[in-house]
């Protein structure tokens, strides 16, 4: 019954900016850290961002720190992530992804996660 519907992707030039939405639902939002994957053309996907229950931590993998802010309306069960200055390698599908619950948490990691909605591609291109 958990829904995650991401909205938001296109066509960038480098250098652009693209924000994306994640409208959720079938669970209590506020309860669950969330993060956003993407899955470059080719390649395996990647953790790239994750943010805490009440948005108060945030995780940023490497290539985007400085780029990409990641952030959470809990009032609307929505997450966003805001894109900023968008590069070729940005190119990817990018997914929305809910907190899988364990004993520890580990929404800044890969193994955090266990669902993920069906992604919404964003293409940088000159």
């Amino acid at each position: 019954q958990v829904q995650l519907v991401e909205s938001g992707g296109g066509l960038q030039k480098p250098g652009g900016s693209l924000t994306l939405s994640c409208q959720a639902s079938g669970f209590k939002f506020s309860d669950y850290a969330m993060g956003w994957f993407r899955r470059p053309p080719g390649k395996d996907s990647d953790l790239i961002a994750g943010i805490s229950w009440n948005g108060d931590d945030t995780y940023y993998e490497d290539s985007v720190k400085g780029r990409f802010t990641i952030s959470r309306d809990n009032a609307k069960n929505t997450l966003y992530l805001q894109m900023n200055n968008l590069e070729i390698e940005d190119t990817a599908i990018y997914y929305c992804a809910q907190e899988r619950r364990t004993l520890d948490s580990n929404w800044w990691k890969r193994e955090g996660y266990g669902r993920w909605g069906r992604g919404t591609q964003v293409t940088v291109s000159s």
